[in-house]
């Protein structure tokens, strides 16, 4: 496991809830490798997005590194990634565990940029996307991981943060 994407449901502005950015964390860490959130790449600190044009070359300079562990969804962008990888997680949560992710986080961290891929801002357009991303927004990363991803790398599916935190110490303990 050398090339990690990570995807599941995020909001704009990566209020997702899902537990992406603290799994990139973690697995960054248990690996040595180099931690990209997305969203910290495409906003910058008054929100102005990144042309979309530089997002994607960026992404394949990230792509072409030897190690690297990326969460984010971009459903534009996401087949740079999973053509890429060697391993990639599907966060799966529910959208009641997702809708209380983009809450509570907004109470733990507050608004705006706190670093380590925490981008907090929750409007009603961040809500509507979380609470109807598995049945609109799910089938199409499925499909995409199916396409360019299945057959050659690691395809995993948590739905739980106990099911993401047990997977963390298989993995931890098969790269001591």
């Amino acid at each position: 496991m050398k090339k990690v994407a990570i995807v599941g449901c995020g909001g704009s502005g990566g209020s997702g809830g899902s537990g992406k950015s603290y799994l990139a964390r973690e697995l960054g860490r248990i690996l040595d490798a180099p931690v990209t959130h997305l969203d910290a790449a495409f906003y910058d600190d008054e929100w102005n997005e990144l042309p979309m044009e530089k997002f994607a070359d960026l992404q394949r300079e990230l792509v072409a590194q030897p190690r690297w562990v990326i969460d984010g969804n971009y459903n534009s962008t996401l087949q740079t990634r999973l053509e890429a990888c060697d391993t990639v997680v599907m966060m799966d949560v529910s959208t009641v565990a997702a809708l209380y992710g983009i809450f509570s986080r907004q109470i733990r961290h507050g608004a705006g940029h706190k670093g380590n891929g925490v981008h907090n801002r929750i409007h009603w357009g961040v809500v509507k996307y979380v609470a109807t991303y598995r049945r609109r927004m799910r089938p199409r990363v499925m499909a995409k991981i199916e396409q360019f991803a299945s057959g050659r790398a690691e395809v995993v599916l948590l739905s739980s943060r106990r099911q993401t935190r047990r997977w963390l110490r298989r993995v931890a303990a098969e790269h001591r």
